[in-house]
């Protein structure tokens, strides 16, 4: 008979059992010794890799710190904060717009600690026991009463009662603004410029001496009050120094730009208002830069101001053909002339002949300069002494009757200068454009006129290489015609870098600039290629010059020099970035907006410039007329 035995599980030894549980033996010593020292290794990898990786400090920090007893200074960057130390009886709403819109690099910080009413209650108590006290025994002594105790009084009184009410909240209030420079005589007049502002208002500020450090860190974006000087404030006044105000740009005169993007208010604005009628458009292609020009000029037309507009790309077609303009196509080709050596029109006011004359010699130097290129001195004396000789042949000289005179032309001018000598080189550049490729452009009389409200010059059907020289021209007759005639009037220029790529002609422009508001003119430039047009010395002239500036949205590549040529915000630079079509900021004067441009349908119909929105446009118009001819 056979037994089956039963086979006993084999006992792990590092496992004993005791009471039925299972019990695990722990790590040896060995073991534990080995987990130590990788935790080590391991610790000591990442210590080496922390040690070569960038950290958001590291980026943002700069290369070295210094403490003044008046300023911090970051590498080239010097900072100095203010603080306020005493407020007058009364602050005005928005008693801060003037600090916070300097034209300068600034942080500001406001902490409010709130204090439990039944405190102050306490406090303000025992001061109305003071100065009920003090009146008292005035009154007994025979002296006279003293206001500022009568008014303190009142006041106290005033704002226990609001207090018990809930009307008002006490706090203590600190403001603190810091301002950065990168020279340390600029830093000195701008804290010096802030400390005046705020004493025109009564408001009395001190500089942080010994505590420049504490200060800067006070205004930093981490909410710590390192400085913790603060003065004792009711609801009331604190809300008065809310610090995001809004330019409000709407007048009783001018048009309507836009709508106000903080408030929804109207943007109506007359640019004849101001210090003077210029303006300067920045935009990027397609951010709606023409489309807010022909807004404005329409709705300026309907006032009763005269256009005149230089149209690069034929995009004012459109607007001109709808107002019953005059539209003007300069090329090679074209019937429509305008010869350089036109002289203003004479009018009733007292003038030198003289000085027009010399005037013109200058004008037409720096068109030559464009056409014949590079010119030395000697040359230079040659075409001057030449132009002279050019008006002189035609009894163009000091004393003449402008009225009767007529004006000669590039042919003349070289017939004078195959007379003199060293002028071999001149004269064969000079023949390409009165007998060669480009004669046709300014070898002729002037055929066109300009005696509509709306005049539109054409200029896309010239080469490239003729586009500036026919700007120039064109921008010459219209300032003649300008001077002629005393008249509020408007001059567009646009895509205005061509004329910023050659000094001659960006100098002209800048001097139509600044002399034209004696002529009742504002001059409007436009331009997309923003770092040709402000890297040029006189295109920052002209943005200096104009009262009147919009930006559009703008190219992350252009985007710095633009903020720092308008001194924008970061907020305003990343409003420009994400901007869409007609969005940006209207500056008028010391008053900036964030503006969105609107328009009517009828309106959005004459100065759309969309290709899609154009082709169904004038499909339409085709279906139009066939339904006429179907009706006929």
């Amino acid at each position: 008979m056979a037994f089956e035995t039963e086979k006993k599980p084999s006992i792990d030894p590092s496992q004993l059992v005791a009471g039925g549980v299972s019990i695990q033996k722990g790590p040896t010593k060995e073991e534990q010794k080995r987990k130590v020292e990788e935790e080590k290794i391991a610790l000591e990898e990442e210590r080496i890799y922390r040690r070569g990786v960038s950290s958001i400090k590291d980026l943002i920090a700069p290369a070295a710190m210094i403490v003044d007893p008046s300023f911090v200074r970051f590498g080239d960057i010097f900072a100095r904060t203010l603080f306020v130390v005493t407020y007058p009886r009364y602050v005005t709403v928005g008693w801060a717009s003037p600090i916070i819109n300097l034209s300068a690099q600034l942080d500001i910080a406001m902490f409010f600690y709130p204090i439990k009413a039944d405190i102050i209650l306490k406090q303000l108590k025992k001061k109305v026991g003071t100065l009920e006290a003090q009146i008292s025994s005035d009154a007994e002594s025979g002296k006279p009463r003293d206001p500022i105790s009568e008014t303190a009084l009142r006041d106290v009184e005033q704002l226990r009662d609001d207090l018990t009410q809930g009307i008002e909240h006490f706090f203590q209030f600190a403001f603190y603004c810091t301002f950065y420079s990168k020279d340390k005589d600029e830093l000195e007049r701008v804290t010096s410029s802030v400390e005046s502002t705020f004493a025109s208002m009564l408001i009395y500020t001190r500089r942080a001496y010994f505590q420049a450090e504490q200060g800067f860190n006070s205004t930093m974006p981490i909410g710590n009050d390192e400085l913790q000087i603060t003065f004792n404030m009711s609801t009331s006044p604190i809300a008065s120094s809310f610090p995001f105000t809004s330019a409000e740009l709407t007048s009783d005169n001018g048009i309507l730009y836009g709508v106000n993007r903080h408030n929804n208010s109207l943007i109506i604005f007359d640019r004849f208002s101001l210090q003077n009628a210029n303006a300067v458009i920045f935009a990027t292609s397609g951010a709606g830069k023409s489309y807010t020009v022909k807004l404005e000029i329409l709705r300026s037309m309907m006032l009763g101001v005269d256009v005149i507009c230089i149209d690069p790309e034929m995009e004012y077609k459109n607007l001109s053909d709808a107002v019953g303009g005059t539209y003007i196509n300069i090329s090679l080709a074209s019937r429509s002339k305008i010869n350089p050596f036109d002289l203003p029109r004479p009018t009733g006011e007292a003038f030198s002949v003289e000085d027009i004359i010399r005037s013109a010699v200058i004008t037409i130097k720096g068109l030559l300069r464009l056409m014949l290129g590079k010119i030395t001195t000697a040359e230079d004396s040659i075409l001057d002494r030449a132009l002279l000789e050019t008006f002189a042949k035609k009894d163009i000289t000091p004393g003449a009757d402008l009225t009767t005179v007529e004006p000669p032309i590039m042919k003349d001018f070289q017939d004078i200068l195959e007379g003199m000598e060293g002028t071999a080189e001149l004269i064969v550049k000079l023949k390409k454009f009165t007998e060669g490729t480009f004669a046709g452009l300014l070898n002729s009389p002037t055929t066109v006129q300009m005696n509509n409200q709306l005049v539109v010059f054409s200029v896309r059907d010239l080469e490239d290489e003729l586009r500036p020289m026919a700007i120039y021209t064109i921008v010459n007759y219209i300032w003649n015609v300008v001077r002629s005639e005393r008249k509020k009037r408007i001059l567009v220029i646009d895509e205005a870098w061509w004329l910023m790529q050659n000094e001659d002609s960006a100098k002209f422009v800048f001097a139509l600039v600044k002399r034209c508001r004696k002529y009742f003119l504002g001059i409007t430039t436009i331009t997309q290629d923003v770092n040709d047009f402000l890297t040029s010395p006189y295109g920052q002239a002209i943005v200096t010059n104009s009262s009147m500036q919009m930006l559009l949205k703008q190219s992350p590549a252009a985007i710095d020099l633009i903020a720092r040529t308008f001194l924008l915000t970061q907020s305003e630079k990343y409003l420009l970035l994400e901007s869409g079509v007609g969005e940006g900021i209207f500056f008028a004067g010391a008053k900036h907006a964030a503006i969105q441009v609107v328009a009517s349908y009828t309106e959005d119909q004459i100065v759309t410039t969309n290709p899609q929105q154009l082709l169904k446009i004038e499909q339409q118009k085709k279906e139009f007329q066939a339904e006429q001819e179907g009706l006929t």
